[in-house]
């Protein structure tokens, strides 16, 4: 059946069943006839083309272990590789060379050209100049997810695949297509279970079975992942009518949204995305259903991908970012070096992490792609969303129907099961190519965005770091206004006049948290009902009494549970494993009952306070010594009022409710609010001195969809991240994180509402002394 969907036979080609199109490139590495340097024979090389999955690029430490060199080939190169002709003397040598190159790209969905195939074998094309014989990897892994490949006209030698890309399941499922002339030259040393046709244990001796897929798939495949194909494969076919259709029906889909998105502007003129693509979408044999992008402000500026991400996850829509596990294509598209590269590693950004911005340059980008399931409403509730969230208050909708132009029935029987059901794949939007050509400026002229106020004066950038070192001197005095501990991490805040710290911060603060029933954290995003829990602590009775609307009280034991009963559990707090202990059926069934679902309360064990700081701090000595409860990041938040006070003036306007500060406070959930005279000043402070403690600013809070919801009601609102992220420019940062310093006092170390903070400004070490007329 797979062989069939490929337009071949098992005549041609043999598939060998591999956990994911990673494994079948890891075997391709390990079995391919090398010739190494160093020997009589001119030796092997592996070509890449730049634009490959890091699958790909890996196979190179393979081959780099078998003494044989890695060539990496960029797209342009290879169109000039016909000049690389060799001179006939050397056109018999028959050593191996392997070039892989993607049939498409999954950075930005160009597709390249299958005629390589064939050019590359026979000789029109030679990615490098070195005489040999040529045989071609295809990476189909993202082409074949939404187009046909006919292997019966592009007889690559291996190609592999995923098959949860093709039809969503299963994800442990993948496979290698060998072509069958070069499987017998496949070499093979380990030999697993399932793979031998007859062994010894005692002496050297080793026949492999015949079979080349017998040959390669050791131990147990996953059979009954591989019953799940066929009825995957004739599912899609009864759905869709097939993958030309597919092709056809993602394209139109892609065509359309980047046609919108390619024109929105901001009212200067500027535009809103900057899309990395090799083409104008204009043709689905050269362009696949993928749209790589960033969001730009009104300046040009990049907008990071993680807050777009954030900002997207509020309108339940799912895009992936970062670099995608292809380096080579971020790189070309972005514009940046192998120095760059490096310099970011060094900066701290790694795959896969939010830090999305170095030196105001991006890291990576935003990425959404089609797939047969995507409907036309999905692109409309995309370009929905970037227009809601960049050009604010449209007086219109975007010319969605303008744009688009017509929908049209492609001409296949009536009886076609594609098309005889509602509930079936909706009718192909084809677009009007014309048609599209004259609207392309409607959504210039009909998106009536007006540029907001000039924000520059009244909201402060986050300051570099490279403020000139110095104590701020003069000015009010600033003060601590409120300070909260939130005992259970994720529910509501508990405010103290002044309060004990301990070596993780205040002392009971996050010690213990809500888990689902398979012990994983569960916070306001997933239960935003988890606010409406107010727990309080009495350190005199050294106890934790929790209160709901609608329960009775419910208390806890401040004092550790050692004893043998005691269950101990492991459990993760942002990718941190920390060791706690269950707090019983009694408090269980508590939060079962109030959440409507089965959960559990456990506490950070003693013992295991020793979860630490990971962050790459300047300055921050000892790091790693500092201890951290269950907290995400720092032991405190800090927030400014006057920080405050000068958001609440973008979100009232947004609003038609008039907003609370105090609202406004509880949403940020911080530690320490303080009062100080300018908003945003604290992201300009490298320590601050609270009495006799003093504390290391971290880096800013980057906020996430927690405060759109309401600490009273539980109610989400996702204007406040909005508003957050037009306030603040390019990111959503609000407050800062403090680290509490080693500070010998003869006072005892509590931290209190009215005592003075005394900053200073980042780059400095010391404290300098306030002179006599500010003390």
């Amino acid at each position: 059946r797979i062989l069939q969907h490929f337009h071949t036979t098992a005549e041609d080609y043999t598939i060998i069943f591999t956990s994911g199109c990673t494994a079948a490139l890891k075997l391709v590495a390990e079995a391919f006839p090398w010739i190494p340097e160093g020997t009589k024979q001119p030796s092997s090389r592996f070509c890449y083309l730049t634009d490959s999955h890091t699958s790909v690029v890996g196979m190179r430490g393979v081959t780099a272990s078998m003494n044989v060199l890695s060539v990496p080939i960029k797209p342009k190169e290879i169109l000039l590789s016909e000049e690389n002709r060799l001179p006939t003397e050397e056109q018999n040598c028959t050593t191996p060379h392997l070039f892989s190159y993607p049939a498409q790209s999954n950075f930005s969905g160009t597709k390249y050209p299958l005629s390589w195939i064939q050019d590359i074998k026979s000789g029109k094309l030679h990615p490098i100049k070195i005489p040999g014989k040529w045989f071609v990897l295809l990476d189909a892994a993202s082409y074949v997810s939404s187009s046909p490949l006919d292997l019966g006209v592009h007889q690559a030698d291996f190609i592999p695949i995923s098959f949860y890309k093709i039809f969503g399941f299963p994800t442990g499922l993948g496979a290698l297509l060998v072509n069958n002339r070069i499987a017998p030259l496949l070499r093979k040393t380990y030999f697993g279970g399932g793979t031998a046709a007859a062994y010894l244990a005692g002496e050297d001796f080793y026949f492999p079975r015949k079979s080349i897929a017998e040959r390669f798939e050791d131990g147990t495949v996953s059979f009954l992942d591989i019953i799940a194909l066929k009825h995957g494969f004739d599912v899609l076919e009864k759905l869709t009518g097939g993958m030309e259709k597919i092709k056809q029906h993602t394209f139109a889909l892609a065509h359309y949204t980047y046609t919108v998105l390619s024109t929105l502007k901001y009212a200067n003129g500027a535009p809103v995305v900057r899309i990395y693509s090799d083409t104008d979408f204009s043709n689905p044999d050269v362009q696949g259903p993928i749209i790589n992008f960033n969001v730009l402000d009104e300046n040009g500026e990049v907008i990071g991908f993680s807050q777009v991400d954030k900002m997207a996850s509020l309108y339940n829509i799912h895009v992936r970012t970062g670099c995608f596990c292809n380096t080579g294509a971020c790189q070309m598209h972005l514009g940046l070096s192998n120095e760059d590269i490096q310099r970011n590693l060094q900066a701290g950004h790694v795959c896969g992490d939010d830090i999305d911005l170095v030196d105001g340059r991006p890291t990576g980008s935003v990425r959404i792609s089609f797939g047969y399931m995507s409907s036309f409403e999905d692109a409309q509730t995309f370009l929905k969303f970037i227009i809601a969230t960049r050009l604010s208050k449209l007086d219109t909708e975007v010319p969605f129907q303008s744009s688009v132009a017509k929908l049209t029935k492609e001409s296949v029987p009536d009886d076609h099961p594609a098309f005889n059901n509602a509930d079936k794949l909706s009718p192909i939007p084809h677009i009007l190519d014309r048609e599209l050509r004259n609207n392309s400026s409607a959504t210039k002229t009909t998106v009536n965005w007006q540029a907001p106020e000039a924000e520059a004066e009244s909201i402060r950038a986050a300051v570099s770091e490279t403020t000139v070192p110095t104590c701020r001197r003069g000015g009010k005095p600033i003060t601590v206004t409120n300070i909260y501990l939130y005992p259970i991490k994720s529910c509501s805040a508990f405010e103290v006049s002044e309060w004990p710290v301990g070596n993780q911060g205040l002392l009971y603060d996050r010690n213990w948290m809500v888990v689902n029933q398979n012990g994983v954290c569960m916070t306001q995003k997933q239960e935003p009902r988890l606010c409406l829990v107010n727990p309080s602590i009495d350190l005199k009775k050294k106890v934790m009494v929790i209160q709901a609307e609608g329960m009775d009280p419910i208390s806890v034991s401040l004092e550790e549970n050692t004893g043998k009963d005691a269950v101990i559990c492991e459990s993760k707090v942002c990718s941190h494993r920390v060791k706690t202990y269950d707090c019983g059926e009694r408090i269980a069934d508590w939060f079962s009952l109030f959440l409507g679902r089965p959960c559990r309360l456990i506490r950070q064990s003693s013992d295991m306070k020793n979860r630490s700081h990971q962050k790459n701090t300047k300055g921050l000595a000892s790091a790693t010594n500092i201890s951290l409860s269950l907290v995400n990041e720092a032991q405190y938040l800090l927030i400014n009022v006057a920080s405050i006070l000068q958001l609440k003036e973008h979100i009232s306007a947004r609003l038609e409710e008039p907003l609370e500060i105090e609202e406004l406070i509880r949403r940020f959930r911080a530690n320490i609010v303080i009062s100080a005279p300018e908003s945003f000043e604290e992201e300009e402070w490298a320590e601050i001195s609270i009495g006799a403690l003093r504390f290391q600013v971290v880096g800013p809070c980057s906020r996430c969809q927690i405060i759109c919801i309401d600490q009273q009601s539980g109610e989400r609102n996702k204007e406040f991240l909005q508003s957050l992220s037009a306030a603040r420019g390019r990111k959503t940062n609000f407050g800062i994180y403090l680290m509490n310093q080693p500070f010998r006092s003869p006072f005892p170390d509590i931290l209190s509402v009215g005592s003075q903070v005394l900053p200073v400004l980042k780059e400095n070490t010391e404290i300098q002394p306030p002179t006599s007329s500010e003390e």
